[in-house]
């Protein structure tokens, strides 16, 4: 250790600072900036659209799509047949010469371009069904088969089919501020979704011969056209989802007879489609806030699974201000709901599932749903829609407007395990959470994945937390992400990055917004702060489009804590965290200071020099200082302290502390993500004492910084970042003195 003298001088009482020359750090992600600039680079400029602070300007508008719709599903040959009349309204400033219609299934009809994007190899062991099914087996007839589209008058309109989109040329512009409706007819074969992958589809049981059809993208779906992007056309090309305008639906379903249904929107006919039984059960369910009330019994879903009915029965359902519409249907459901009282209004949490399903399901699923709706209202706004319904659907997890599907059932002799009924609970969670994020909160999936599952994977962090049952959340936490921060850079990719560019798919998209979020709250903002500028985020953007610019603003404007490091390093670079412990010095008070000391003269501020008296600090191991010789600043004993001290009255001496030891602690940042450092103190007589210096500690660009602790106890132990709370990827220099730290195998 080197040796080196520091001197405290009085009566300013802080501590002369070495001049040193500091050098920028190395980055370690992909951009180059000062990492405390403002983001004035990277975010739009503001505009009459949308404004500085993050919310809509005076000039907002998005437009509005309405749909009535009749299909007809036919069970024995899996396919769906449809009609539909779209009334779009321009509420744009521009006229608009054509109009985008999304064909989701097209991503997997014979020309789709999907699987030519991807690499293929051969495998030397194929699965026999798996060699079949890729080598053997025809394409399948997938994707719209679009029969007409018609104005109004019923007349033919010219269309051109560009894959997953459908531009209708009008004959002439729509103005800004008009309306018009067109119809389209359409089939196509539904999938099976277990077999061919999908979001939708049916699960066929091979014992019984009955589907559960879980059916969305079913419809030619309006696309987004906003004051960003114009039309939002791209292609879908599976793995960026939806961006769609907000409307009302009228939707009419006919299905086998023998069919128990649920979808988006208020059923307009239970009296028709469910027993009088049935519905005196839903009007107790409606009443009922403690527990589900089976509506629809398992031995009633037992024996309708028997028959194959050839009469039809059509569900009217009617859905208002939803960006989307989905349906499941099956003769196998079982259906329990409850009442779920939130702070101005009641909703309906749902369930419906098969035999297959329970005991897991009638015990877990609704109460998990009525949980959600509690959480997320409670940290956003109330949940504005009638219901939210949860659909068993296994190796699915996928979200509508009130009806989602999602996996996890117990074995063949109905034993669960825990490890299946918290990956249930987790996807149940996480699926009736996006009715906020992006269904009410509608930001555009197509472009930015991480504003849809992010956002929604850090709201499931906090509902699972507020389980009280210590709930194994896989994200959120900070230590969850350390392995995929840490991981090659040539496999990593900024948040902000386009959902089709992402080469790990759950951790960038999911895991590492949902801990950035979590850091944010927990560690650099505060809970009172950060959820006070969320909600107003969420409350500011419900039923509306949101940009990535307008969810940054908002959290600065409603906090007042600047976030611009944080969301440029978080959410535009690949740098990871490491702060660690680079040196630590100790020093004691001397009374023979050398004569360099003696004549020392320090700068005071900015101006001038303090000629002392001075209080001289002498490092541990320096030759001049011998053990009898280590002091604590008492005042009657250090020469020159005195002549401070008689200036003082008694009751200002009797404020002072009285450090015995003084230690200098040098933390660098190997890694290039800036975060505050937070450190532990552990005392000899095993107390501890934390401490926080926000991010702002670096704003210099500076690789190293330091902090001085005057104690009246000696330390034992000192250690940055002790609950793991910053997902620092290297903590094997996060302690003083070093400590070996077990590797897993250990």
């Amino acid at each position: 250790m080197k040796k080196i003298s520091i001197l405290l001088f009085l009566p300013a009482l802080l501590f002369a600072q070495e001049k040193t020359t500091t050098v920028a750090p190395k980055q370690q992600g992909k951009y180059d900036t000062n990492k405390f600039s403002q983001m004035y680079d990277l975010l739009a400029t503001p505009n009459m659209f949308r404004n500085a602070a993050g919310a809509p300007g005076p000039a907002y508008y998005q437009q509005q799509a309405d749909y009535k719709i009749d299909i007809e599903l036919d069970d024995k040959n899996s396919k769906l047949t449809g009609a539909e009349t779209v009334t779009y309204y321009n509420n744009s400033p521009d006229s608009l010469e054509y109009l985008w219609v999304q064909l989701d299934q097209n991503q997997a009809a014979k020309d789709s371009e999907t699987p030519l994007a991807e690499s293929d190899r051969i495998t030397q062991t194929f699965p026999a069904a798996g060699f079949a099914e890729k080598f053997l087996k025809k394409d399948l007839e997938r994707g719209f088969n679009i029969e007409s589209v018609k104005d109004v008058k019923g007349n033919m309109m010219s269309y051109t089919i560009n894959h997953t989109m459908m531009r209708i040329n009008l004959a002439s512009p729509l103005k800004p501020g008009t309306s018009m409706s067109f119809s389209i007819k359409w089939n196509y074969n539904i999938n099976n979704y277990q077999k061919e992958g999908g979001r939708s589809g049916y699960e066929l049981f091979e014992k019984d011969g009955n589907k559960i059809y879980v059916i969305a993208q079913f419809y030619p779906r309006m696309a987004v056209y906003n004051d960003v992007e114009g039309w939002q056309n791209m292609q879908f090309w599976g793995s960026g989802e939806f961006a769609l305008p907000f409307g009302n639906f009228d939707v009419n379903i006919t299905v086998p007879a023998d069919h128990v249904m649920e979808a988006t929107g208020d059923l307009m006919n239970r009296s028709e489609v469910f027993t009088p039984a049935q519905v005196k059960r839903w009007e107790l369910a409606e009443r009922t806030f403690d527990k589900p009330v089976v509506i629809v019994t398992q031995a009633e879903a037992e024996a309708t699974e028997k028959g194959f009915s050839n009469k039809k029965k059509t569900w009217k359902f009617s859905a208002k201000n939803v960006r989307d519409f989905g349906i499941a249907t099956s003769r196998k459901f079982i259906l329990d709901a409850m009442a779920v009282k939130l702070s101005t209004k009641n909703a309906m949490a749902v369930s419906i599932y098969p035999k297959e399903a329970n005991p897991l399901w009638g015990e877990t699923s609704t109460i998990t749903v009525a949980h959600t709706l509690k959480s997320y209202s409670a940290h956003t706004f109330d949940y504005p829609y009638p219901k939210a319904v949860s659909v068993s659907a296994e190796d699915q997890g996928m979200e509508y407007p009130m009806i989602c599907w999602n996996f996890g059932r117990p074995d063949e002799n109905g034993v669960t395990s825990e490890q299946t009924k918290n990956g249930m609970m987790g996807v149940v969670i996480h699926e009736v959470g996006h009715n906020f994020f992006p269904m009410i909160v509608n930001s555009d999936e197509r472009q930015w994945t991480w504003m849809d599952e992010g956002l929604n994977s850090f709201m499931e962090y906090m509902a699972e937390q507020e389980l009280g049952t210590n709930f194994p959340s896989r994200r959120g936490p900070a230590k969850n992400i350390v392995p995929y921060m840490s991981g090659d850079q040539k496999f990593l990719e900024p948040i902000m990055s386009n959902s089709e560019t992402i080469m790990q798919f759950g951790n960038n998209g999911y895991g590492k917004p949902a801990t950035a979020l979590n850091i944010l709250r927990e560690t650099v903002m505060g809970r009172e702060l950060f959820d006070h500028a969320f909600k107003v985020y969420a409350n500011r953007w419900k039923f509306k489009h949101p940009t990535p610019e307008d969810f940054f603003r908002t959290m600065e404007d409603a906090s007042a804590v600047d976030l611009d490091w944080f969301f440029r390093g978080w959410f535009y670079s690949t740098d990871y965290v490491d702060i660690g412990i680079n040196n630590v010095k100790q020093y004691y008070v001397s009374e023979t200071p050398s004569e360099e000391l003696k004549n020392a003269k320090v700068r005071r501020g900015r101006f001038g020099q303090d000629p002392g008296p001075f209080v001289y600090l002498i490092e541990e191991n320096n030759a001049v200082l011998k053990a009898n010789q280590k002091k604590g600043l008492k005042v009657e004993e250090v020469k020159l302290l005195s002549d401070y001290m008689n200036t003082l009255s008694s009751e200002e001496k009797g404020t002072l502390k009285s450090p015995k030891y003084f230690y200098e602690v040098e933390f660098n940042k190997p890694g290039g993500l800036i975060m505050p450092i937070l450190v532990e103190l552990t005392y000899e007589d095993g107390t501890t004492e934390n401490f926080k210096y926000p991010a702002q500690i670096w704003r210099k660009g500076n690789d190293t910084a330091r902090k001085v602790y005057a104690t009246e106890k000696a330390i034992k132990k000192i250690q940055i970042d002790p609950k793991l709370e910053t997902a620092d990827i290297d903590v094997t220099n996060n302690t003083w003195p070093k400590q070996e730290v077990k590797s897993k195998f250990e």
